[in-house]
């Protein structure tokens, strides 16, 4: 039992909590490049994604794994990316390094989603069974040259300007 419920009951919580991190992220980085704050869409992202992290710690494990140094990677960015958007209002070089921490933040959850797909979906497991198979690596290449043409994007579309007519 963690935090007196089961395990199937903590990771459906877990997962569903990841899955509202990624759809209010890709929300987010839509806002980013149409030059919109999308301000409680950007409080559902960054709370979802702390939780998704945090509650990555609450499986039981008896050694560090990939996901936690992952886990530890992800707080470390919104260490940095919330206080850009609550303490710093985007101002400066704080817009890049908000939607550049966000875009990272996105990044890495969609990063373990595919991971997760290719462990439990029967067909993509038959494709990479060890995920050091070509089609894990493609599909991960993938993902990172998308967040990359996003992040660069969204780094130019989101001015300053439209963060304060907002």
């Amino acid at each position: 039992m963690i935090l007196g419920m089961s395990t199937a009951t903590y990771t459906f919580l877990h997962v569903l909590i990841s899955l509202a991190g990624i759809g209010s992220g890709f929300i987010v980085m839509f806002g980013f490049v149409t030059g919109k704050r999308l301000d409680n869409w950007n409080a559902v992202f960054l709370t979802t994604t702390a939780l998704t992290s945090i509650t990555g710690f609450g499986f039981p494990f008896d050694h560090l794994l990939p996901s936690h140094i992952l886990g530890i990677l992800s707080l470390v960015i919104l260490a940095v990316t919330i206080p850009a958007r609550y303490v710093f209002h985007l101002a400066g070089a704080w817009r890049r390094i908000y939607v550049i921490g966000a875009a990272i933040a996105l990044y890495l959850n969609v990063f373990v989603a595919v991971a997760q797909a290719f462990m439990k979906v029967p067909a993509l497991k038959a494709l990479a069974p060890t995920q050091k198979e070509p089609p894990f690596l493609i599909a991960q290449l993938i993902v990172m040259a998308v967040f990359i043409g996003l992040t660069i994007l969204a780094a130019k579309k989101f001015r300053i300007e439209s963060a304060q007519a907002a």
